[in-house]
């Protein structure tokens, strides 16, 4: 491989892998010894083409899978069959795929399948519950058990393939959305003016799309918002809403005409930044912001039961409160009301990473191949 470049295929279809992996896609086209093919699904098509706009990155391969209403069955089918044209065609010696999507998990099947070699960045992740996230964490699973590199965002990511049975391959890194999220906060700041927030009210930033709050759960939130404004005036509550209808039609009935609660569209990557780091609380079922948010040093409350990310939690700047609606209340109240808790989260340490992902990534691909 020494005279040869390695030719690095970069797959990936929603905005958080593109928030995560444009960095990197960006860091391997500055070095010469890589020959870098950037791969979409589209399986975010709107969300992830701001993304890219803002890492000014464009793709190699926009595959355009998305189709309204499409189901696991469909997206997969279509995943694994359009990036085997693509990888007879281009020959890659290795795939990257980011975390626990539907197009990472696919897409390293069909790497798999085309004995290409494949690199999983932020690998190691589990709640070691298959139903939770749904289908999220068996992707993660698939993907872990057929990758050659492994790229760990931490001590304990490490220790969940160690305790599998995985014995080479396995790198602690740090995170790139630790990386993704300097770069942009230094370099791409952006005016919030347009949400109208009130400067003298305290924010809380709500974010919730995850399958399995759909429904009931997600009802509870919205009713644990409405009785948190009701209680408390110095506070307000910006809430982006995905543009899935199973959140739009369950959130809107019930927040959409309360005081001090702003139901917008989704934020393009670089305002929600800066959207965060004004916020005094995060309430979210995300699981990026879980890593994003400490470094920003904002609390964070996840309205899971369960999370793959345990290490913030361990550090103390989040804290899991699930979705039941008293709790949500009596856990934002206590930071309200609490100000050495609230100072407890907001100063822990950020376990995530230094910013650097990227370059260690870079250094062990060159090693891997002898370059």
């Amino acid at each position: 491989m020494t005279n040869k470049k390695i030719k690095t295929a970069l797959v990936f279809g929603t905005r958080p892998e593109a928030i995560k992996m444009c960095p990197l896609v960006k860091r391997l086209k500055e070095n010469n010894n890589f020959e870098v093919v950037t791969i979409v699904t589209a399986q975010h098509r709107q969300m992830l083409d701001s993304v890219l706009d803002l890492f000014e990155v464009v793709p190699d391969y926009d595959l355009n899978l998305m189709k309204p209403n499409q189901d696991l069955w469909n997206l997969s089918s279509e995943i694994l069959l359009s990036t085997k044209e693509v990888f007879n065609k281009e020959k890659p010696d290795l795939i990257l795929v980011h975390g626990d999507t539907t197009t990472a998990g696919l897409s390293a099947l069909s790497a798999f399948y085309s004995r290409i070699k494949i690199g999983h960045v932020e690998a190691g992740l589990r709640t070691f519950n298959k139903d939770y996230p749904f289908p999220e964490e068996i992707n993660r699973v698939i993907v872990d058990s057929v990758s050659d590199l492994m790229f760990c965002p931490t001590d304990r990511a490490m220790e969940n393939l160690e305790n599998s049975g995985v014995k080479n391959g396995i790198y602690k890194t740090g995170n790139t959305v630790i990386d993704a999220l300097l770069y942009v906060v230094e370099n791409k700041k952006t005016s919030l003016d347009y949400i109208n927030l009130n400067p003298s009210l305290k924010t809380i930033l709500l974010t919730s799309h995850r399958r399995e709050n759909f429904g009931k759960p997600l009802e509870s939130i919205c009713f644990a918002i409405k009785e948190l404004v009701e209680k408390y005036e110095d506070i307000q509550v910006v809430y982006p809403l995905h543009l899935n209808p199973n959140v739009r039609n369950t959130v809107r009935p019930i927040l959409g005409n309360i005081k001090r609660v702003r139901l917008i569209e989704p934020l393009d990557y670089a305002p929600f930044c800066n959207l965060m780091k004004q916020s005094h609380i995060i309430l979210t079922d995300s699981g990026g912001i879980q890593e994003e948010a400490p470094a920003l040093k904002i609390p964070v409350l996840v309205l899971r039961d369960e999370t793959e990310r345990p290490e913030a939690i361990k550090y103390g700047g989040v804290k899991l409160v699930g979705t039941n609606k008293d709790n949500i209340v009596k856990n934002v109240s206590l930071l309200l009301d609490n100000k050495e808790e609230y100072e407890k989260m907001s100063k822990s340490k950020n376990p995530y990473g230094d910013g650097r992902a990227c370059e260690y990534i870079e250094k062990i691909i060159l090693d891997y191949f002898n370059v």
